[in-house]
């Protein structure tokens, strides 16, 4: 990727695939967010359901309504095959891969 691009990550859960995938719009440089704004995304936890989120620039996970997680995504190296943690609260914390990465509006060949 040369200079900054507004990208699609899909990132899946290492211990379950098939649960709670995470999508998310960012503007990425190189390997690297460069999004200094807060940024949307989406889990699918309800089955075929999407629950949106806001990544706030602190790395919270806000669902609203005073729930929130927490990543280090900003942080992490955006390339397929790169894995960053998310925290569901103190005790309990899921690893989450980078599967996809794609050109916000380019059209799938599916």
């Amino acid at each position: 990727m040369s200079g900054a691009r507004d990208m699609r990550i899909l990132a899946l859960w290492r211990d379950d695939p098939r649960e709670a995938p995470m999508t998310i719009d960012a503007r990425i440089e190189e390997t690297r967010i460069v999004s200094t704004w807060e940024l949307f995304g989406a889990f699918g936890l309800d089955g075929d359901g999407a629950r949106p989120f806001v990544l706030r620039r602190d790395g919270r996970i806000d669902f609203g309504r005073g729930e929130s997680w927490r990543t280090e995504l900003r942080e992490a190296t955006i390339r397929v095959g790169s894995e960053f943690a998310v925290w569901f609260n103190e005790r309990d914390s899921g690893v989450y891969r980078i599967v996809k990465i794609a050109a916000l509006g380019a059209k799938d060949d599916k």
